[in-house]
C-alpha cells in the first residue's frame, strides 16, 4: 500500500512539476514512512527552458516533508526540508533569465487563488493541503553569463558559484489549503523568487566592483597622462630657463668685453 502511494507521489511530482514548470522534471525516489509521519522525495532534477543550455537548471538533491498528524482536510505539512539544492542562474544572449522562465511558466500555469474561487472537477476532488514552514539551507547557486554580451565592461570571469544562506518561506495555502498538485508549484515558486533576488544582487555586486576597478584603472591612467604632461611642461620650463640663462650670459660676456676695450 505505502509503495503503491509512493509511485503515485512520484508520478505525481514529474507530471505536474513538468506541467506548471514547462520542462522535464524527473523524480529519482520517493519513500513514504506515514507511520513516521514522513515523506522523502530524492533526485529531483529540472531540466532548463529552451534557448538555455543543456545543464539542469535545478537539482533539488533530498526534500524531506515532515506530514504532522493531521487526519482530515486541509492537511498541513508542518515543515518542508530542502537541503543543498544546486541551482543553475543562467542568462542567455538575449539576456533572459532561466529561472525567471521557470517562475513565469509556474505563474501562468498555477491559478490565481481567490476568496471564493471557481473550482473545477478535478480540483474539487484534489485533497487540500497547507504548508506551515519552507526551509531551504545550503544552496549551491552557480551564476553563468558567459552568453552576455557585456559591451564596453570587459568581464573576465562570467562564470562563477556562491553559497546562499538559509532560506525561510510560509505559510503556504492558507486558510482553507491549496489543491494537493498546486503545492509543489507554490513551493517552488517562493524558493525560486528568493534565488532569482540573490542571483540579482550578486550579479549587482560582481559588475559594480568591475566598474570600480575599471574606473580606478581610468583615473590610473589619467593621473599617469597628467604626470606626464607635467613632466613635460617642466622640461620645456627648464629649457626657456637655459635659453634665457645662455642669453643672459651673451649679454653680461658682450658687456664685459666692452669694458675691457676702453
Amino acid at each position: 500500500m505505502l509503495s503503491e502511494a509512493g509511485n503515485f507521489i512520484h508520478t505525481q511530482i514529474e507530471k505536474q512539476g513538468t506541467r506548471y514548470l514547462g520542462t522535464p522534471v524527473t523524480v529519482e525516489n520517493v519513500d513514504l514512512a506515514y507511520s513516521e509521519g514522513r515523506l522523502s522525495i530524492v533526485g529531483t532534477n529540472i531540466q532548463n527552458p529552451e534557448t538555455f543550455s543543456d545543464d539542469n537548471a535545478i537539482a533539488l538533491g533530498e526534500m524531506s516533508l515532515d506530514l504532522g498528524g493531521a487526519t482530515s482536510e486541509p492537511y498541513v505539512i508542518q515543515t518542508i526540508s530542502i537541503s543543498a539544492p544546486d541551482i543553475l542562474y543562467e542568462v542567455n544572449a538575449s539576456g533572459d533569465s532561466n529561472l525567471l522562465v521557470l517562475k513565469d511558466n509556474i505563474e501562468a500555469n498555477l491559478p490565481e487563488q481567490s476568496q471564493d474561487p471557481e473550482q473545477s472537477e478535478s480540483e474539487q476532488n484534489m485533497p487540500r493541503v497547507i504548508v506551515e514552514n519552507v526551509t531551504v539551507s545550503d544552496t549551491r547557486l552557480r551564476l553563468n553569463f558567459e552568453q552576455l554580451q557585456t559591451a564596453q565592461l570587459e568581464i573576465d570571469k562570467k562564470s562563477y558559484e556562491v553559497t546562499l544562506p538559509t532560506f525561510n518561506a510560509g505559510p503556504i495555502g492558507k486558510p482553507d489549503g491549496l489543491p494537493a498538485d498546486q503545492v509543489g508549484a507554490a513551493v517552488m515558486k517562493a524558493m525560486l523568487d528568493n534565488v532569482i533576488k540573490q542571483a540579482k544582487t550578486e550579479a549587482r555586486e560582481r559588475v559594480k566592483a568591475k566598474v570600480a576597478e575599471k574606473i580606478e584603472a581610468e583615473k590610473a591612467r589619467a593621473m599617469e597622462k597628467i604626470d606626464a604632461e607635467k613632466e613635460r611642461a617642466r622640461e620645456k620650463l627648464d629649457e626657456e630657463k637655459q635659453k634665457l640663462m645662455d642669453k643672459a650670459s651673451d649679454k653680461l660676456g658682450d658687456l664685459f668685453k666692452r669694458d675691457d676695450g676702453k
